[in-house]
């Protein structure tokens, strides 16, 4: 049974412990996610799975952290800087391992190149600048398409590729959040369509005020992107949405099963 940390008391946080030393932190993003999914749709990528795994997962469940680098700046997003994410993630890390906590997972929704890598990166930092931590816990960060090999495929169709705000979120927002999806979907001009579904980063324009290999360029996002639909959401059921969903929450309960299967094991 999941314990959720925003409903516990002091006592309540110490039976928990007695049962599992395992954390789970969602993360997601403010977020455009095109005119027809709502701007809280990496939130509920992680926020939805955990909450309908509850009665199988045997984790204490931290509060969400909302907020992190989108890259984009159509309205509505919120962006926070990469490092500052990282870091901020890094530093609720450490507050779980003084608790006690063992597996710690930072459960991700959002995909952001940028993101990731800076996540990944302070992630790694805090376990390398503390080999006293790195001896005591394991670290994971579980991204919430790794766990669906269904949505997983979406990137790999071909020729186009189905990602931001495509079939796969269009699915499993139809899933959990029907109320939130709109009916009409719109999309932009074919060529910046086709250009989005063909690289998730083509998004970003880089600029030099002199081109030399010196100089840092500007990354900016393409004045052309009016609406930033990466994908097929025309394709989109409900059915496949709930397809999805199983599979995050049963890959998602198994390994947390295994972690902790490992830790009492030691």
């Amino acid at each position: 049974m999941a314990f959720y940390m925003e409903k516990m008391t002091v006592h309540d946080m110490q039976l928990a412990m007695e049962k599992t030393k395992t954390v789970i932190i969602p993360t997601g993003v403010v977020e455009q996610h095109g005119f027809h999914l709502p701007l809280s749709t990496d939130i509920l990528n992680v926020k939805m799975p955990v909450e309908l795994a509850a009665d199988r997962l045997n984790a204490v469940v931290a509060p969400m952290v909302n907020y992190c680098f989108s890259g984009g700046t159509l309205l509505g997003t919120v962006n926070v800087s990469p490092n500052t994410f990282g870091l901020y993630i890094s530093e609720i890390c450490s507050e779980f391992v003084r608790m006690g906590f063992e597996n710690i997972i930072v459960f991700l929704g959002h995909a952001g190149t940028d993101n990731i890598n800076a996540l990944k990166n302070s992630l790694q930092m805090l376990l390398r600048r503390n080999p006293e931590i790195a001896e005591k816990i394991t670290l994971s960060l579980v991204t919430a398409w790794d766990l669906s090999p269904t949505w997983l495929s979406g990137f790999d169709m071909l020729p186009e590729h189905d990602f931001h705000a495509g079939m796969m979120e269009t699915a499993l927002m139809m899933h959990w959040a029907p109320e939130l999806v709109r009916d009409e979907i719109v999309m932009d001009d074919e060529y910046t369509s086709r250009m989005m579904r063909s690289d998730q980063d083509w998004f970003e324009k880089r600029t030099k005020p002199v081109d030399h290999p010196f100089v840092v360029e500007t990354v900016g996002q393409r004045d052309e992107i009016e609406v930033g639909v990466m994908g097929f959401p025309e394709k989109a059921t409900k059915e496949l949405g709930e397809k999805i969903c199983n599979e995050i929450i049963d890959n998602l309960v198994e390994y947390v099963d295994m972690l902790e299967a490992h830790r009492k094991n030691k």
